[in-house]
């Protein structure tokens, strides 16, 4: 996109998350149908402060729900997914439509193609209330994602759904989904498909002391010369984990690498700060050192890339639990040994 695009407000929402694994269905579901008006009434008044002129939010990861432990497929898809087009989304786009902001978060979704699995999934909702992205997670410890079924997701969706950027009034946007952000290869796919902002719903450790995924955003930001936004949660109650250790540190990195606002802990709006579209593109036009997206030589790695580590097609014909996640990382660990990679 050429056109000029004004500076505007990002604002990283950091939210309380419920888990809901131990509440009953009807519990689960009446619990996110709270958190969505919670979030709404949370995103109006952040929008009132911060001003009209914020066109961006996102939300942290599983902000519905909390994250899966012993619970099967089908009792998680019970209590905590939504449907590919269900009442959460249209309530979700009620407030990127009320508010008149771009609406980012993660959550875990059904898909009527494949009934016997659930994804985490990333979703953008434009101001006009359409869904104009959904991305799934692309590497999970415990959850099925389009890799465990590749050959039949591609078929549905095409190659363009694994690496989605959207293009829009205030720039390019693409989502990246918690540890990933650890993954360089993802968000450099999504840069060479023209992403200017990452946006990364994240459930992650408050530390004072610098946490890989924090050094991670960093990086990603620095290499890609893109924005990161990312929300962590304000803690996660509903478990046995101490509710803070998931908490604080929301921020947004600009395309220098530079962390430019961040939130201490708790439920915070503080993590809202103005991007420059069109000074990241002028710094992705100049030549020098610092270009790095046109420094790359792409061709020297595509060998080192092409023998697959982690096994992938696993859940084709398959119901997936968690031993069976547990075998597949002890697959790939014997394949990186069996290739002399770690001894």
């Amino acid at each position: 996109m050429s056109n000029t695009i004004p500076p505007f407000k990002a604002l990283a929402l950091q939210t309380n998350t419920r888990a809901v694994n131990r509440l009953s269905i009807a519990e689960a579901r009446d619990s996110i149908k709270r958190t969505i008006q919670e979030i709404s009434s949370q995103i109006r008044a952040s929008c009132q402060f911060i001003g009209q002129d914020c066109k961006l939010v996102v939300l942290p990861e599983y902000f519905l729900s909390g994250f899966p432990l012993q619970e099967s497929v089908k009792e998680w898809q019970q209590k905590a997914c939504i449907n590919f087009d269900g009442e959460e989304y249209a309530a979700l786009s009620k407030i990127a439509v009320d508010n008149n902001i771009f609406l980012n978060g993660n959550v875990y979704e059904l898909d009527q193609h494949f009934p016997s699995l659930f994804f985490q999934s990333c979703f953008i909702i434009a101001p006009n209330g359409e869904l104009i992205l959904r991305y799934r997670r692309l590497n999970s410890m415990y959850t099925a994602t389009p890799h465990d079924v590749l050959d039949q997701y591609v078929e549905i969706y095409g190659w363009d759904s694994l690496f989605p950027v959207a293009k829009t009034i205030i720039g390019n946007l693409a989502c990246i989904a918690s540890e990933e952000i650890l993954y360089p290869e993802i968000a450099r796919c999504m840069a060479f498909r023209g992403a200017e902002i990452f946006l990364h719903s994240t459930s992650e450790v408050g530390s004072l002391t610098p946490s890989p995924k924090n050094i991670a955003k960093q990086a990603r930001a620095l290499e890609n010369m893109a924005y990161v936004i990312s929300a962590n949660s304000a803690g996660i109650s509903g478990y046995d984990i101490p509710a803070d250790s998931t908490n604080g540190h929301s921020q947004i990195v600009n395309y220098e690498g530079q962390i430019i606002t961040e939130a201490g802990f708790g439920e915070s709006m503080a993590a809202n700060s103005t991007i420059h579209i069109d000074a990241l593109r002028q710094h992705r036009s100049r030549p020098g050192m610092a270009n790095y997206l046109s420094r790359m030589r792409n061709e020297l790695f595509a060998s080192s890339y092409a023998n697959a580590i982690y096994p992938g097609q696993s859940l084709l014909k398959k119901t997936p639990n968690r031993e069976h996640f547990k075998q597949l990382q002890d697959e790939a660990i014997r394949r990186l040994r069996d290739k002399g990679i770690i001894s």
